[in-house]
């Protein structure tokens, strides 16, 4: 996976991880729902890991291998991207 999927704010604060596979269909809960849900648990993970790598300083990208140019690419992607 990506680097941003490492990434912590700060010491105090942990990352929201929320199991891919947290969201298994039930009788009631069609694939759609299953889907859609899996969906939006990866796309708030994402959001979030990018909002952490905008707030880094220059040393912090560094320690984590990225240059700002980088972390800049990444942060400005898409919803729909991967």
């Amino acid at each position: 996976m990506d680097t941003i999927d490492t990434i912590c704010l700060s010491k105090g604060t942990a990352p929201v991880k929320i199991p891919l596979d947290a969201f298994r269909p039930t009788q009631s809960m069609s694939r759609l729902v299953h889907r859609l849900l899996a969906s939006f648990a990866l796309w708030l993970q994402k959001r979030e890991s990018r909002c952490t790598l905008r707030d880094l300083t220059d040393d912090q990208l560094r320690d984590i291998g990225l240059t700002r140019s980088e972390a800049k690419t990444e942060v400005s992607k898409s919803f729909f991207w991967d």
